[in-house]
């Protein structure tokens, strides 16, 4: 395949130019919108947004880096509150917490709880902090398939399924096993699904500063299939696209074909 050549950018300036900007979960995602500056000229219009961008971005930076919500110390001191909200629950469903095949179920469900819930506990930049690669290349990098796990936050009930990963390297490649840390990560939280993809792309977008990032989940509800509308078969699918994966048709589509094959 001939080596083609892509536009590069910087992690505050054309990137998912398209989306309106937000703060997400500790990354910040293109430049902030602003109001009109009310009798403004449009030079101290620009000047403005440009300053509170460039805070807005070193202050998420710095959030990203220290984005750890829960210790393993915190998990410890909270088991015994979540096992006693267990033991509500199960009360407040008719049963007794008492008899014997109940004894021990706030425990493990407390347990289980916290588990499902671990990438609280862990820190993007711990994961890739000695991944990150010098590397000459500039083709198309691929990891698919990708298995997730994650929690409706709405319902806390599981959300299932796959991610597909792809990036344009800008001279540094990541450790592949990383890709699926980073899912990992985000995944085991209370998410939705449409957050996670993009928080997916930002964070290997702030760790590589690539030519592009692609990302797709095909996931499964159960909220959607366990309650509801009860629909066994439905699919979620989401995607996030930055940099030139969003501006050039040709080297989406190949994104999206070497996936799908």
């Amino acid at each position: 395949m001939e080596p083609s050549k892509h536009p590069k950018y910087g992690s505050n300036a054309n990137k998912d130019a398209g989306d309106s900007s937000s703060v997400l979960n500790g990354h910040f995602d293109g430049m902030v919108k602003r109001p009109d500056g009310g009798g403004r000229s449009g030079a101290a219009q620009a000047a403005v947004a440009e300053s509170g961008s460039h805070r807005a971005a070193t202050s998420v930076m710095e959030s990203w880096k220290e984005e750890r919500t829960r210790s393993v110390e915190d998990n410890e001191m909270s088991l015994p509150s979540l096992a006693a909200a267990y033991s509500t629950i199960l009360r407040g469903l008719g049963e007794d917490p008492q008899r014997q095949g109940l004894l021990k179920t706030p425990w493990r469900a407390a347990t289980a709880m916290q588990f499902f819930t671990k990438g609280y506990q862990e820190k993007i930049i711990d994961v890739l902090n000695d991944a990150i690669f010098d590397e000459d290349h500039d083709e198309m990098v691929i990891v698919k398939d990708i298995d997730m796990f994650s929690m409706c936050e709405h319902h806390l009930v599981p959300i299932f399924g796959r991610v597909h990963i792809g990036y344009l390297p800008n001279k540094r490649v990541l450790g592949l096993s990383k890709l699926a840390r980073i899912v990992e990560i985000y995944s085991r939280r209370l998410q939705v699904q449409e957050r996670l993809t993009k928080q997916i792309a930002v964070a290997i977008t702030e760790a590589l500063q690539p030519t592009g990032v692609g990302v797709v989940i095909e996931a499964t509800h159960m909220c959607m299939v366990m309650r509801g509308v009860q629909k066994m078969n439905s699919k979620t699918v989401t995607s996030t696209m930055l940099g030139f994966f969003r501006e050039d048709p040709k080297t989406r589509d190949e994104f999206l074909t070497l996936i799908r094959s």
